[in-house]
């Protein structure tokens, strides 16, 4: 951990392009409980990922980009291309977010993707991988307010735009956070 804002982590593309995941992680982050990071290429495949229901939401995903990027200049990581020769992952087509999670310093590289990131190899280099649901459980744990409060905002959105009077257990667990889900109630 860097001391300052809690652990450095990573943020894969699949836990960028869920949109109330996002909405979560990145909440959660701006409350000072650890520090985000991301590359432009992970940018870009949540860009492209979005892409794929239509030239809308791709322009939606990549205005979303940008404001992420003005909330969390820190963020992100260039210049560690150079890392990649040498590394190895089970998908050679991952190995651009560890070369950039050793890049950055990172503590924690947060994927919903275990299969390609086995922990006996992060763990050479000293990463540790999570799932979104596990550190936003662990987070809530160490500060509940402010977790809560991210989800209170949340869920007031979620209902905003969908027109559905969510639970905030029911919104959660449809996000993929069900151990967070259980926590807030």
């Amino acid at each position: 951990m860097n001391g300052r804002g809690g652990p450095r982590v990573l943020i894969d593309a699949n836990v960028l392009y869920p949109t109330v995941m996002r909405e979560v992680v990145l909440g959660v982050a701006s409350e000072g409980l650890f520090v985000p990071r991301w590359t432009a290429r992970i940018a870009e495949e949540w860009a492209r990922a979005a892409a794929r229901l239509g030239p809308e939401a791709e322009r939606i995903a990549r205005t979303d980009a940008a404001r992420a990027a003005e909330a969390f200049p820190q963020a992100l990581i260039t210049s560690y291309e150079h890392r990649e020769r040498g590394l190895r992952l089970p998908d050679p087509a991952d190995v651009h977010v560890l070369a950039a999670a050793i890049h950055g310093s990172c503590d924690i590289i947060l994927t919903s993707n275990a299969r390609d990131f086995p922990r006996g190899l992060l763990a050479e280099w000293g990463l540790e991988r999570q799932d979104p649901d596990q550190l936003m459980r662990a987070l809530y744990d160490r500060a509940p307010d402010p977790v809560e409060a991210v989800v209170a905002r949340t869920l007031a959105t979620a209902r905003a735009l969908s027109g559905t009077d969510w639970t905030a257990r029911a919104l959660l667990k449809k996000a993929r956070l069900p151990k967070l889900a259980k926590a807030v109630g």
